[in-house]
């Protein structure tokens, strides 16, 4: 392919430098960047709204064409809440918290895998499949648990066991920079759940860590952790009925009953909330409610 041609110019290598340096791109943001590349490399004004989606396609295309050789690529996936699609420049074949290690002390990619396993491990049961956590949950996991330690002075490095752990100021200053690089999400609600860009970057990760089914399990009954949706095969980790037309499984056609959520709305305390609300039991009840239903996932420590 020629250096410089209609699939490939400078104005095409101004949109990946500008794909670069974002987490993540909507159409929407995409509009005033290619309107403002236009108007400069094609020397006459191009609005915003002259930008259509085939524009912004094609973009994409040719950048994937040229980055390809490099194991990259920009993939799409659905917002599970607003339904906006997102795209993100992921790293196609190496380890993505290898990836992560390069910008990260050993102690931060430690945490950060303890509160991964506590969003698909002990916040995702057969009963409650919240697969998110709150600000407190998290910040408690700012150091391995005795378990870990123990089994780490054993020679049996399990994920996040190594190190003695962060402050909880630096767990709560990592969960913000996650925030930051586009890998988590914090809902109103205070629940920290992986964004678009990390199901997507984290996606065969997340399977192959989270879905080892081994035959104890199988005998139990266990299903897999990782949850995909069986219309679009994308990762669930939120409710998706509120987003179909049908509210019938697109696989066994089964109706949802409305009342089995996944994602926050799964939390047990916010059903019992909603439940004492309607019932019309005060705010003292309420909060009771909250810190008896909390599971704990690390005995108490003092911050260092």
């Amino acid at each position: 392919m020629p250096e410089d041609d209609e699939q490939w110019n400078d104005g095409h290598r101004a949109f990946l430098q500008a794909f670069m340096a974002r987490s993540t791109l909507t159409l929407e943001e995409a509009k005033p960047l290619l309107a403002a590349i236009l108007t400069a490399f094609e020397r006459k004004e191009t609005l915003p709204e002259d930008i259509t989606e085939a524009d912004f396609n094609s973009y994409i295309s040719a950048a994937n064409t040229r980055i390809s050789p490099f194991d990259l690529e920009i993939r799409s996936t659905f917002h599970q809440i607003n339904r906006t699609r997102n795209y993100a420049l992921i790293n196609s074949t190496s380890d993505p918290i290898i990836q992560l290690a390069t910008v990260h002390t050993a102690e931060e990619i430690s945490f950060l895998k303890r509160v991964l396993d506590a969003m698909f491990e002990t916040y995702n049961t057969p009963r409650h499949e919240i697969m998110a956590i709150t600000s407190m949950q998290a910040v408690r996991l700012n150091k391995p648990s005795e378990t870990d330690r123990r089994e780490t002075q054993n020679g049996t490095d399990t994920q996040g066991s190594a190190g003695q752990g962060l402050k909880m100021v630096e767990a709560e200053r990592m969960l913000k920079t996650l925030i930051d690089e586009g890998w988590f999400e914090k809902s109103k609600k205070g629940y920290y759940s992986l964004s678009p860009r990390a199901l997507m970057e984290l996606r065969g990760w997340l399977i192959e860590t989270y879905n080892d089914i081994d035959e104890e399990d199988e005998e139990e009954g266990r299903l897999p952790r990782i949850k995909q949706c069986a219309a679009c095969k994308e990762i669930v980790t939120m409710n998706f009925f509120r987003m179909q037309r049908s509210r019938d499984c697109p696989l066994c056609k089964t109706a949802w009953s409305g009342k089995d959520f996944v994602g926050e709305r799964a939390a047990p305390t916010t059903n019992k909330q909603n439940s004492r609300r309607r019932s019309g039991e005060g705010l003292n009840a309420n909060t009771s409610q909250v810190m008896t239903d909390e599971p704990s996932l690390i005995e108490d420590e003092d911050d260092e």
